[in-house]
């Protein structure tokens, strides 16, 4: 939370900083000194998104900063400046132009973000200084994306299933949440078989972690993440630039964590659960086959057409287990499909939902937080593209159609129809450095499904 910092009274030892665009910039201009005009113009500034301009007083000191915004993009309008501007204590001027202001905070906050774990950094971000009750409504959700970023950018060496489950432990007790485990052979003895044929090649033991907060009286919430730490691909094993960045395939663990400490933070009245099976997609002598039928703890049988479609076959176990409580909503993140990033790209996560209003639901949640989602349907039809001749279904099949939509089709063959269920097929990685979005692991969806269960659970 470095970047933001909590606003003095009037406004000791803080730089203002101006937002503008063509619209307001002669407004602006006639506000400054003669000298401020002189510099503006000498030095070319025009007042489009991401340029700033320095001003100084008559003695030399910097007091005030004039950036070109779009009044449209709030979260990205200041997100820049952290790593940009010196390093000071900063403030928005009365003359902002922007309609969000608390969504310009947020940006310039997530724009501050650095992964210092494995090296120094280059230097401190700027800070923002804005009101108390606006730091401790924004404060909660930038250290959750901070979360999802520094568990998605650790290495799978220090990041493998024990410590993802670590990592959930530590968010139990600090919520005074119930934690508990199924390690190894012990998914066998309570029926998690296919968690356990996922992981069983590694030298690190697969796992499911459950984590239980709330009154039993509330509404049943399930949120399920998919955590292979690492995915070779198993047998089927990825080419090198398919592997470069698996680390990150524990992605929708990450989101999951991380609404979880949301939920709890903010007490929303729910009965949480929270279902993370963690395993690393390895090869040894005793690596899941292609051909293999394993009977999932739901009883149906899936053949094994693919190892590196390992994700739904973790889920599939968790999802079972989730539905046995009988939620009243049930949630996923997963980093799934290569094909939901080819019909949508890098930014937009693909939603999946069994009910239409819940849809509509998430996706206006996403447009009042600027984090969209993008629909994509469950077309029943496509179930034969999972057809197997030996089994009840298979993981995958030969034909490379709508392949995020066969996945969530999957899935959905482990959730009832009685239960409410949302499925977030998200990247949870930014390929190149932008503004707000560091090169990296990202969080995707999460602020808007926090924002939805808030509508949804707090009346």
């Amino acid at each position: 939370m470095s970047a933001l910092i909590e606003r003095q009274p009037g406004n000791r030892h803080s730089i203002a900083i101006e937002t503008t665009d063509d619209a307001h910039y002669t407004a602006c201009r006639r506000r400054l000194s003669a000298a401020q005009r002189r510099w503006l113009a000498d030095s070319g500034f025009q007042p489009s998104p991401g340029s700033f301009a320095l001003l100084a007083d008559a003695h030399g000191k910097l007091v005030r900063v004039l950036v070109g915004v779009d009044p449209a993009d709030a979260l990205g309008a200041l997100a820049a400046l952290p790593a940009a501007l010196p390093e000071a204590n900063y403030h928005l001027a009365d003359e902002d132009v922007l309609g969000n202001p608390l969504q310009a905070a947020l940006g310039w906050a997530l724009g501050g973000y650095q992964f210092t774990r494995y090296r120094k950094p280059k230097r401190a971000p700027a800070r923002l200084a804005i009101a108390a009750a606006e730091l401790a409504q924004l404060a909660p959700l930038v250290e959750a994306t901070a979360l999802v970023r520094d568990l998605v950018n650790t290495p799978t060496e220090d990041m493998g299933p024990q410590q993802l489950a670590s990592a959930i432990k530590q968010l139990g007790k600090r919520h005074k949440a119930k934690v508990r485990s199924w390690v190894g052979e012990e998914l066998l003895k309570d029926n998690f078989p296919t968690i356990h044929a996922v992981g069983r090649a590694s030298h690190r033991a697969p796992r499911l972690v459950e984590l239980s907060w709330g009154k039993a009286s509330h509404p049943k919430l399930v949120v399920v993440g998919k955590g292979v730490c690492f995915d070779t691909g198993g047998l089927d094993l990825k080419s090198a630039d398919g592997m470069r960045n698996m680390k990150k395939d524990m992605g929708g663990a990450a989101h999951a964590i991380a609404l979880a400490g949301l939920i709890m933070q903010a007490k929303l009245p729910v009965r949480l659960t929270l279902l993370v099976p963690a395993v690393e997609n390895a090869v040894a002598g005793n690596a899941m086959r292609p051909g293999e039928v394993i009977t999932t703890r739901a009883g149906l049988t899936v053949e094994v057409d693919n190892t590196d479609a390992e994700g739904r076959l973790v889920l599939c176990d968790a999802l079972s287990y989730g539905a046995e409580q009988q939620p009243d909503l049930m949630i996923d993140f997963a980093t799934l499909t290569g094909a939901a990033r080819v019909a949508l790209g890098p930014d937009l996560p693909a939603l999946f939902a069994n009910r239409d209003e819940l849809a509509g639901a998430a996706l206006a949640a996403g447009r009042g937080v600027d984090d969209p989602l993008w629909p994509l349907p469950l077309w029943r039809p496509y179930r034969r593209l999972l057809d197997s001749s030996v089994a009840d279904l298979a993981n995958a099949g030969p034909s490379r159609h709508a392949g995020a939509i066969t996945a969530a089709l999957y899935l959905e063959r482990f959730v009832p129809a009685q239960t409410a269920w949302m499925h977030l097929d998200t990247y949870a990685w930014n390929d190149s450095d932008r503004p707000g979005r560091p090169r990296g692991g990202e969080a995707m969806g999460l602020r808007t499904m926090f924002a939805l269960l808030q509508q949804r659970y707090s009346g």
